[in-house]
């Protein structure tokens, strides 16, 4: 035991020593980790400033300058819809005047069905997009899969007949609307199906048209190998095909939901009596008469009919840019 005392002094100190050394590596790696750089070594310089602005800063501003843009009239539409006073001068100061009378005024107001015309327009759209959803990939699948005569033809002729305006078929369509309710009411002039029926017509070429470029980029050796199992052209469309094309489903969805939900110009032809009537045009009336011009309630309506599209732009955005670009390659 006496030979063992004389070594314990120097035991302790290499305890020590290992305790300085392990002390001193936990600092060393702290300051490389906060310095940002390699251990042993100072935090890396920054950019300076002229650098920085032509390398990123200048796309900061660029954000912000549009973002400003873009959100000044949702803030002024929203700030008028808060202030009682009915008109747009009152209105040029943003939420000076809060007040919810316009919104209550909407639902309580008799001559102005504003639910009505809601859920008339949502009717509308849903029923268009389904049904520009449903025809837009029956034709799509039929020009991708299938090769027939006069297929080059059709394609070639349902780009040109969008470049012209539909404007110039107005006419037209309510001779042709007069006709068809002579023969059958339920689909002629002052009928939603009616309307319904001349947007899927409308819509149905740009619509085939995008989505026959998305039906390309899915490989044909699918539909060959669901053949060889003994699937039909019903059946590889409905459970496979659909399935793959999604994103430009929801796509061509949205938009003609959006389209049909603030459609005027049409809307206001087909439909005539008031209950029967979709939105933007109910909220013309708001504004369109000389004496009793109420631009309060107006942007109330329109902050609500807003939420909706914005809700499903919010959902479905994933979808949007894959649904657009996906296409574009073939």
């Amino acid at each position: 035991m006496s030979n063992l005392r004389p070594g314990a002094p120097a035991a302790k100190d290499l305890l020590d020593r290992v305790a300085e050394d392990d002390e001193a590596l936990r600092s060393s790696s702290a300051a490389s980790h906060d310095g940002g750089g390699v251990r042993g070594e100072g935090p890396l310089p920054r950019r300076a400033f002229k650098r920085y602005f032509r390398e990123t800063g200048w796309r900061h501003i660029v954000g912000i300058v549009i973002g400003v843009f873009a959100l000044f009239p949702l803030l002024y539409v929203f700030s008028a819809s808060l202030n009682p006073g009915g008109t747009l001068l009152t209105a040029n100061g943003l939420f000076q005047n809060l007040n919810f009378e316009s919104y209550v005024a909407l639902f309580t107001s008799p001559q102005q069905p504003y639910a009505a015309w809601f859920m008339n327009t949502l009717v509308i759209g849903i029923a268009s997009a389904i049904g520009t959803v449903l025809l837009g990939a029956l034709a799509a699948y039929s020009f991708s899969r299938m090769r027939f005569t006069g297929r080059r033809f059709g394609l070639t002729t349902l780009l040109v007949v969008q470049m012209f305006p539909q404007m110039l078929a107005m006419v037209a369509i309510f001779l042709l609307m007069v006709g068809i309710g002579d023969i059958f009411p339920a689909l002629g002039l002052n009928t939603q199906i009616g309307l319904i029926m001349i947007y899927l017509g409308g819509a149905l070429g740009v619509n085939t048209y995008l989505m026959y470029g998305f039906f390309n980029t899915v490989p044909s050796s699918i539909d060959e190998a669901a053949k060889i199992d003994g699937a039909g052209h019903a059946r590889i469309f409905f459970t496979i095909i659909l399935r793959l094309v999604a994103p430009i489903l929801a796509v061509v969805g949205l938009l003609s939901f959006i389209g049909t939900f603030s459609e005027f110009v049409l809307a206001s032809v087909i439909l005539i009596d008031p209950e029967k009537q979709t939105l933007a045009v109910g909220l013309y009336k708001f504004i369109s008469d000389e004496f009793s011009k109420n631009w309060s309630i107006f942007a109330a309506g329109a902050v609500l009919a807003a939420i909706l599209p914005v809700a499903l732009f919010l959902a479905l955005q994933r979808y949007i840019v894959g649904g657009l670009t996906a296409g574009s390659v073939k």
